[in-house]
């Protein structure tokens, strides 16, 4: 895009972790469009489907959405998936964390493993303060 000049840091997920899925590109079409599928299929990026797919699998666990304060970060480490969730209260005085690392092929376990262990931590307490209640569904 040619704006670096207007770049005045970059915010590393060390710092902040994102969205869930914040920066991957979703593309849908019609079910059995052979034609369409077989045009958008280039778009497809494996490592970013691994990695939103625990993302996206730990917010699931926590009844996570839009307007609830749930972060995550996914990158691909030395062959294995480095998930990384927070979740914080409304005030921003209290933030809980939790990382983990597996294959590429447990994606979707990996984040339900991040999500247990922030609900260990207490995530149901803080989540509830919003509406959400994740261990009504498991």
């Amino acid at each position: 895009l040619e704006m670096d000049a207007r770049i005045r840091s970059i915010i590393e997920p060390e710092l902040i972790l994102p969205a869930v899925g914040q920066g991957a590109i979703g593309v849908e079409c019609r079910q059995g469009d052979a034609e369409t599928e077989a045009l958008i299929a280039v778009l497809n990026d494996g490592e970013t489907t691994y990695r939103v797919a625990a993302e996206r699998a730990m917010n699931k666990y926590l009844n996570g959405g839009c307007q609830v304060p749930i972060g995550s970060y996914a990158e691909l480490v030395d062959d294995q998936l480095w998930l990384r969730g927070l979740v914080g209260d409304p005030s921003g005085e209290t933030l809980l964390f939790s990382e983990a690392r597996a294959p590429v092929t447990q994606a979707e376990e990996l984040g339900i493993r991040v999500a247990k262990d922030l609900l260990s931590q207490g995530a149901g307490d803080i989540l509830a303060q919003v509406g959400v209640s994740p261990e009504s569904d498991h």
